[in-house]
């Protein structure tokens, strides 16, 4: 019999083709005329010579994720190739009270801590890394496992508990369960640390006061020290290219402009797929969508997931987010030279002004002083520019997805991100706060991409309300309860349908965790 896999983006491509190349037939479904989901290049997103990752770009949790051990080697011989830092990797900087801060993170963590102003704080942020490395097992495998399930998750505590014996445990508990605010104040006295990794939970879902925030600190730092920011050399479709050579070679069955219309279920199991061009006959189904898409649309009929559906109905979008792409006609003029080397950069002094815009876009207004992420990925990959030109791309977090006013009451929202006033005037204040710190920008501008909210859902249905994270990571919809309790461990009710994506464990990024680890229980046979 066939598995069908519906959604291509990284979880789909990743277990279909593991699940191909362990002898299963399968069959890709992707309704957009192309795979990757939000990873995805387009060569007329500005003018021609500028290569934009459309929406992800960079890859740290892809290559020192159980997926890439997996598929790594295979993608590399189909022409995989990254571009990375050995030394800068990412910096904040902000205006505070008229004293400008910056910080940089390198890959040498003892040269990061000697930036910081404090001895205490350079000796908490090394002894913060090594206390992670301990942790690191149980943290990375609490990500990588089943959750949901009562025995793995017991067995996972066991281990961590003769490993880290009580108070060892006690303390990775509570740091797990604090927020990345709290966890900064509890260990450091100075700025940097929280300027520098705050920030970064953003690129999780999280705000500077969500829970879990505080573990995904010490998680992003080693992360980044150890593997640095790579990004796709030649751009994502680069990327696009070598996963679908390995998808066909595997003998997986791409159709693309084909969308799912129903799970097929006969005596509790399922049976196929039907689609827009017909009916697929498969016994095992990994869905890779939205709970509602999932258990409201494509198994509406199958009575074993009533009590799903309903729960589905509450499932709650996190903040919607904007991208945006421009042609440069030379490299950012960094007020602060020590930036012009950065591949990515935060505009944000930590969970003081990343809190205020968390809190405006959440209560529907537009930031009044967004957090700016700029992507530098020339400065990694000149393929991706002209000589002496460059791309930017640029990320916003914190948005509404229907704004209802302006935290600084200039711009009218009464249209919505329809309104190409609405989106002009907030790209204005994007780059005003840009120029700040790097003066020229609006000048050397040659052409400009807006990707509002609104584009980011039409493009990707999982994108619920413009949330390109598959729903919100508070605590009560992630970890062991992601995406609601009596969903969270990936087998459905149905037999042979699996749920998968960022809106299962272990949410959003491009660590493809759900993808594998379901694919490995199906090749397996550890289902239960």
């Amino acid at each position: 019999m066939t598995t069908v896999v519906i959604g291509s983006g990284i979880n789909g491509m990743v277990a279909a083709a593991e699940l191909a190349r362990a002898g299963i037939d399968t069959v890709l479904i992707e309704r957009a005329e192309r795979i990757g989901g939000f990873i995805a290049a387009d060569p007329e997103r500005t003018l021609p010579g500028f290569r934009h990752d459309t929406y992800s770009s960079w890859h740290p949790l892809f290559v020192s994720s159980a997926a890439f051990a997996e598929l790594g080697d295979e993608l590399a011989a189909r022409g995989l190739s990254y571009s990375n830092s050995d030394d800068a990797v990412t910096a904040s900087t902000a205006d505070v009270q008229g004293e400008r801060r910056t910080t940089i993170a390198y890959r040498d963590p003892a040269r990061t801590a000697e930036g910081f102003g404090l001895a205490s704080d350079r000796d908490a942020y090394l002894g913060m890394l090594d206390e992670f490395g301990p942790r690191a097992p149980f943290i990375f495998g609490a990500l990588g496992a089943e959750l949901g399930s009562n025995r793995v998750a017991g067995t996972l505590g066991w281990k961590a508990l003769r490993a880290l014996k009580a108070a060892g445990l006690e303390s990775l508990a509570r740091d797990s369960l604090t927020s990345a605010r709290s966890y900064l104040r509890r260990k450091f006295t100075g700025w940097e640390v929280d300027a520098l990794w705050t920030p970064w939970g953003l690129h999780s879902g999280l705000g500077p006061d969500h829970a879990t925030g505080g573990m995904m600190i010490p998680v992003f730092a080693a992360a980044m020290h150890q593997f640095g920011l790579p990004v796709v050399t030649g751009g994502a479709g680069e990327f696009l290219v070598a996963f679908e050579r390995l998808l066909r070679d595997s003998g997986v069955e791409i159709r693309t402009g084909e969308e799912a219309e129903e799970i097929l279920v006969s005596g509790g199991k399922a049976t196929g797929v039907r689609t827009s061009s017909g009916t697929i006959a498969a016994d095992t189904v990994l869905a890779s969508v939205s709970p509602g898409a999932l258990y409201g649309s494509l198994l509406r009929s199958s009575p074993e997931v009533a009590s799903q559906r309903r729960s589905a109905e509450h499932y709650r979008p996190g903040r919607a987010a904007m991208q945006l792409h421009f042609a440069l006609d030379r490299p950012l003029q960094w007020e602060d030279p020590a930036l012009a080397s950065v591949p990515l950069i935060h505009l944000s002094d930590g969970s003081g002004s990343t809190g205020i815009a968390c809190a405006q876009a959440e209560a529907g207004l537009l930031p009044s002083r967004p957090t700016v992420v700029v992507g530098q990925q020339s400065l990694l990959d000149p393929s991706r520019a002209p000589q002496g030109q460059a791309t930017l791309w640029l990320q916003l977090q914190e948005v509404p997805f229907a704004p209802v006013g302006d935290a600084s009451e200039t711009i009218d929202t009464r249209g919505g991100w329809e309104s190409g006033d609405l989106r002009q005037r907030y790209v204005d204040r994007v780059i005003d706060r840009l120029e700040a710190f790097a003066p020229g920008t609006r000048e050397s501008i040659l052409a400009t991409d807006i990707i509002a909210p609104t584009d980011l859902l039409a493009e990707n249905p999982n994108a619920i309300s413009g949330d390109p994270y598959a729903g919100s990571a508070e605590l009560d919809q992630n970890l062991r309860w992601r995406p609601f309790p009596g969903a969270a461990g990936h087998r459905t009710a149905v037999g042979g349908v699996w749920h998968i994506g960022a809106a299962t464990h272990p949410g959003p990024g491009l660590g493809a965790g759900s993808g594998h680890l379901v694919a490995q229980r199906i090749i397996t046979g550890k289902t239960r």
